[in-house]
């Protein structure tokens, strides 16, 4: 049997046990910043490189605009500090069976962002909301 590559159109996205459909999925980065070191004593003319702090990026959902379905902009407008409602998102990426491939784990994710779509007298697209969430870390698991 041929193996090809897992097709990135195929997913799910996840809080409290309930699928919430989005059209769209970005910041799935982590990185980690190398720190330069110098002791004056080894004689190196480079510097060492050592292993930093994690960084993640935020992550940003879109979805099209579905009518009196505003759960997006309430858990935004619900988050002052120190009230914030954080969620663990989970996203998952799917085989052509539906199976899972790939399970990243958003942790403590909370909103920073939400816009609304762009609005044109001339336009036939759809209206896509986005929010942008803060977290604390990315986990992946490979099914």
């Amino acid at each position: 049997m041929a193996s090809y590559p897992i097709p990135v159109f195929y997913f799910k996205v996840s809080w409290n046990n309930q699928d919430i459909g989005f059209s769209d999925v970005s910041g799935l980065t982590q990185e980690i910043q190398a720190i330069e070191y110098r002791d004056g004593l080894t004689g190196h003319a480079a510097a060492l490189k050592i292993p930093g702090i994690p960084k993640v990026n935020n992550i940003i959902l879109k979805r099209g605009i579905v009518q009196k379905n505003n759960d997006l902009f309430n858990w935004f407008n619900n988050n002052g500090a120190p009230n914030v409602e954080r969620r663990d998102i989970i996203i998952t990426l799917l085989n052509d069976e539906g199976a899972p491939v790939m399970i990243w784990t958003i942790s403590q994710a909370f909103p920073v962002k939400c816009e609304g779509p762009g609005l044109k007298a001339t336009g036939n697209e759809i209206a896509i909301e986005s929010i942008e969430l803060t977290h604390e870390g990315i986990s992946l698991k490979t099914a």
